[in-house]
C-alpha cells in the first residue's frame, strides 16, 4: 500500500492511497466469480458466462462494490501507518481502477486538534445560594389542591374566572388567512396554567357560555411555538362550556390523599420543601457545569474540524425536527428557514465540539476513566427516571449506536464532577426565581 499525504490545513489531511494489483486482482476475481454463479443471462449457462460479457454488463457494479470493500479494509491501516487521529469518518472524494491493475482512492481526513491545555483546575465560578421560600412551598400546595379539585359544570350565567376550565372552539388567522395548524374544537383551556399563553387566557376572563369573541395577540419572537413566534394572530373563539373547580380542604386528610405514608399537612410541606430543594440543587449543578465549560473554552482557544461542527449541527437539526413532529409539524409548516436555523446553531455547535475535546484532554491528563460502577449507576438512574427495570434498560443499550453516546455522556459527567470538585466557588445571591406554579405553566 502506497500513501501520499497532503496537508490541506492543520486539521485536514488529504490521503491518496494506492493498493497494489496483488491485492486488487484477487478481490475483483472473487467478485466476478460470485456474480457468475448468481446471475442468469440469455444464451449462457449459469456459471459459464465469459469474463468480457460480465465486465460489459456488471463492470460498474462490481467496481463500486469491490472499491467500497477495499476502502473499508485499507483505510484504518493507512491511518495507523501515518499515525493520524481522525475525529469523523473520512470523505472519499474519488476512487478508480487504473489500467495497471491497482486501485486508487482519495480520503479527506479531519484529525484531532493539537493544543496545550491551559488553566483548568481551581476555576473561579459564581455560585448562587439557592433556598426554598415559604411562598414557593405554599404555591406548590395550592397547585396540588388545584389538581385534586373536582370539576363541575358552572351555573348558568357564570363568568369565566381564574382556575375555571373553559371549553372552546378557536381558529387563528394571520394576515387574514386561516392557520390550519392553529385551530381546535372542544378544547379545554385551564385558566391560570397559561398553556396557550397568558394573553390568550386573560381574554377569556369574564366571558360566559355561548359567548363568541374575536381578539388579536402579538407573540414574542422567542415564543416556544415556532408557528406563532413573532406573529400577530387574530383568534376567533366560541365558548362552548365552563367548568368550575371545587377544591378540597387543606388539612391532614389532604396530605394523606397526596402521599399515603404522610400523616399531617406539615409533613407534606416538609416533603415538598425537600423535593423543591433537590430540584434546585440539580439545576444549580447543571448551571455550574455550564459556567465551568464557558471558562474552559474562553481560556483555551483552538480551531476545530468544520466537518465535525457540521455533524453536530445536523444532530441539533434532527432533534428540532423530532420535537416538531411530536406536535404534528415540519420545518416548512412551522415557517422555519433552515439556513437561518443552521446559522443560529453554528456557535453552539462549535462550543459543544470544543467542550468535548477539552474534557477528553483533561481526562487523558488526569486519567479519568469510566468504571463498571459508573455504568451501573447510569443504568439505575435511567431505570428510576423512566420506571423501568434494570434488565429493560440494559437490553436497550445492547446496540453499539446506543451504548457509545451513553458511555460518552457518563464519561463527560465524571470529568465535570472532577472539575466541580477542583473549582473555587464564589457564593452570590440567587436571582429571583419563578414559583412552582409559574414554572409548571
Amino acid at each position: 500500500m502506497e500513501i501520499v499525504v497532503e496537508h490541506l490545513s492543520d486539521l485536514t489531511k488529504k490521503l491518496t492511497i494506492t493498493l497494489p494489483k496483488e491485492t486488487v486482482g484477487p478481490a475483483l476475481e472473487k467478485a466476478y466469480a460470485k456474480i457468475n454463479k448468481e446471475v442468469k443471462l440469455k444464451g449462457f449457462r449459469r456459471g459459464k458466462i465469459p469474463q468480457s460479457v460480465l465486465e460489459n454488463n456488471f463492470g460498474a457494479q462490481i467496481q463500486a462494490e469491490v472499491g467500497e470493500k477495499l476502502v473499508q479494509e485499507s483505510y484504518f491501516d493507512a491511518i495507523e501507518k501515518e499515525k493520524l487521529e481522525p475525529v469523523v469518518h473520512p470523505e472519499i472524494t474519488e476512487h478508480n481502477f487504473p489500467e495497471d491493475g491497482t486501485f486508487v482512492y482519495v480520503a479527506l481526513v479531519d484529525i484531532k486538534p493539537q493544543f496545550e491545555l491551559k488553566e483548568y483546575k481551581g476555576l473561579e465560578v459564581e455560585k448562587p445560594v439557592v433556598t426554598v421560600s415559604d411562598e414557593e412551598v405554599e404555591n406548590e400546595i395550592k397547585l396540588l389542591q388545584r389538581h385534586q379539585a373536582v370539576l363541575q359544570t358552572a351555573e348558568e350565567g357564570h363568568a369565566i374566572a381564574m382556575d375555571d376550565v373553559a371549553i372552546v372552539d378557536f381558529q387563528g388567522f394571520h394576515n387574514g388567512k386561516a392557520m390550519k395548524e392553529v385551530r381546535n374544537e372542544n378544547f379545554s383551556v385551564d385558566i391560570g396554567m397559561h398553556r396557550l399563553g397568558k394573553d390568550f387566557e386573560e381574554k377569556l376572563l369574564g366571558l360566559k357560555k355561548g359567548d363568541k369573541t374575536l381578539y388579536e395577540i402579538t407573540f414574542p419572537a422567542d415564543y416556544p411555538n415556532p408557528l406563532l413566534a413573532g406573529k400577530t394572530v387574530e383568534f376567533k373563539v366560541d365558548v362552548k362550556d365552563v367548568k368550575v373547580r371545587v377544591k378540597p380542604e387543606l388539612d391532614d386528610e389532604f396530605a394523606k390523599d397526596i402521599k399515603p405514608e404522610l400523616t399531617t399537612l406539615e409533613e407534606l410541606k416538609k416533603d415538598i420543601r425537600d423535593r423543591l430543594q433537590k430540584t434546585k440543587d440539580d439545576a444549580l449543578k447543571g448551571d455550574l457545569d455550564d459556567k465551568i465549560m464557558h471558562k474552559l473554552i474562553d481560556l483555551n482557544p483552538f480551531e476545530v474540524p468544520q466537518r465535525l461542527v457540521n455533524y453536530e449541527i445536523q444532530e441539533m437539526l434532527k432533534q428540532t425536527e423530532e420535537n416538531l413532529k411530536r406536535s404534528g409539524l415540519s420545518f416548512e409548516s412551522a415557517g422555519i428557514n433552515l439556513e437561518e436555523l443552521v446559522e443560529k446553531n453554528k456557535e453552539v455547535a462549535v462550543k459543544r465540539v470544543k467542550g468535548d475535546f477539552l474534557l477528553k484532554k483533561i481526562a487523558e491528563i488526569e486519567e479519568i476513566k469510566i468504571a463498571d460502577e459508573d455504568i451501573q449507576r447510569g443504568y439505575q438512574r435511567i431505570a428510576d427516571q423512566y420506571r423501568m427495570t434494570l434488565d429493560e434498560v440494559k437490553k436497550y443499550f445492547k446496540r453499539r449506536e446506543e451504548i457509545l453516546p451513553f458511555m460518552n455522556e457518563l464519561h463527560n459527567e465524571k470529568i465535570l464532577n472532577f472539575l466541580r470538585e477542583q473549582a473555587k466557588f464564589i457564593e452570590v445571591a440567587a436571582a429571583t426565581e419563578p414559583s412552582a406554579a409559574q414554572a409548571e405553566a
